[in-house]
């Protein structure tokens, strides 16, 4: 794998490796490349224990470091996933709270370690993208939604 420029570095208490399987189960364009262990011993863990963890979610180059509990994530970032369907939208959002997640409003969930998520119908994008009432009214409908319904949001840009 040829090291990227840039790479998102994602802090997890201790569970980065299952974290990046996840992922990579997951989502499309996603893998683990590598895990790397620690060569010796190191504030929150021992020689030997998974250190970091390169792998990549839908075509983004990440790394996972088990730095420890003294960083939580927050939903002040977030992967965005561009759905096409329904069905799309559904496994996603579904995989993520069947292993542990929670929803949140608008088409926002959380992973069980804390990432957020939105899984976000493209319709949903075009029609912010279109602007005027078209995008008032899939603003306010989706305003109402925790997972997004791709029926209702195609219906309020049709008005």
């Amino acid at each position: 794998m040829t090291t990227a420029k840039n790479t998102i570095c994602l802090w997890f208490d201790h569970d980065a490796e299952a974290a990046a399987h996840f992922y990579a189960a997951t989502f499309p364009d996603s893998q683990v490349h590598a895990v790397h262990r620690a060569p010796a011993d190191f504030p929150s863990g021992k020689a030997g224990q998974v250190l970091t963890v390169d792998f990549t979610v839908a075509g983004i180059p990440c790394m996972g470091l088990n730095g420890g509990p003294g960083y939580t994530q927050t939903q002040a970032f977030s992967f965005q996933i561009a759905t096409d369907t329904q069905a799309e939208t559904d496994r996603y959002w579904n995989a993520i709270l069947d292993n542990g997640g929670r929803p949140n409003a608008c088409g926002w969930c959380q992973d069980k370690w804390g990432v957020s998520w939105q899984i976000t119908p493209r319709t949903l994008t075009e029609a912010m993208a279109k602007g005027g009432a078209e995008a008032q009214r899939a603003f306010t409908a989706m305003m109402d939604m925790t997972k997004i319904d791709v029926a209702a949001i195609d219906a309020a840009r049709r008005g």
